[in-house]
């Protein structure tokens, strides 16, 4: 992504392994030494991504999966912000996916066991390109808080879901982003993985009101940052990103 020495990263930002008061942790986190391997030819090539694979409204949640004239229900927000490099540069070309539950906290999923109501005109999907600063920008609702069977009450916050691709899968990074001013932030067990407070914050995204659109749409701005000593905390590159 970037040329030049990279800065050393700082583990205590990232979740570890295994936390035990996140349950399913206990069966992912690794029970051996972790091996390195390098990578093949196909995962440092391909795919190569374009402008022309992406739909319309594919950076649209609140109408790319609404009937003709219907939108998706629910509070609308645009989520904007930079993908950045160690040394605040924008990073261009990358892959963003998101996904999220709708405005009342489900998914759209055949295994999805909360009995809120689906909203037929949301997919919870969608994905877009960073321009040559780095820049990206989504449409949506504000997803709803939900309730999870890893303790017996306990609740995810709000939250989106963003993947980022470099130029292969193999690339791949996953992180989640929240909202500022939820007072469920602080209770949620996968958000106290994180033991530095600083990294907490740094997957908040605060209120931004001078991206907004009058009479349509708050907005919220969310960086992420690839490398170095302070960046976003993801939820798959322990050994490195």
């Amino acid at each position: 992504m970037t040329d030049g020495p990279l800065f050393h990263r700082n583990r205590d930002r990232h979740p570890k392994p295994l936390m035990p008061d996140y349950k399913t942790s206990v069966l992912r986190s690794p029970q051996r030494a972790l091996l390195s391997m390098n990578t093949t030819l196909s995962e440092e090539t391909g795919p190569v991504f374009g402008h022309d694979i992406l739909g319309p409204l594919d950076n649209d949640l609140i109408q790319n999966f609404a009937k003709p004239g219907e939108m998706a229900i629910g509070q609308r927000i645009i989520v904007h912000g930079r993908v950045l490099d160690e040394n605040g540069r924008g990073v261009p070309g990358a892959l963003l996916e998101f996904w999220q539950a709708n405005a009342g906290g489900r998914y759209r999923h055949a295994k999805e066991g909360y009995l809120a109501a689906l909203d037929p005109n949301f997919g919870g999907c969608g994905r877009t390109i960073t321009d040559d600063q780095g820049g990206y920008a989504l449409r949506t609702v504000k997803p709803g808080a939900y309730p999870w069977p890893n303790g017996v009450n306990d609740w995810r916050p709000a939250h989106i879901h963003f993947s980022v691709f470099g130029p292969s899968f193999g690339q791949r990074l996953i992180t989640q982003m929240y909202f500022e001013g939820d007072p469920m932030i602080p209770l949620c067990p996968i958000v106290r993985t994180i033991t530095d407070p600083e990294a907490v914050a740094q997957l908040i995204a605060p209120l931004d009101m001078n991206n907004t659109v009058p009479m349509d749409a708050r907005a919220y701005k969310f960086d992420i940052v690839l490398r170095g000593r302070r960046s976003t905390p993801f939820e798959n590159r322990m050994e490195g990103n």
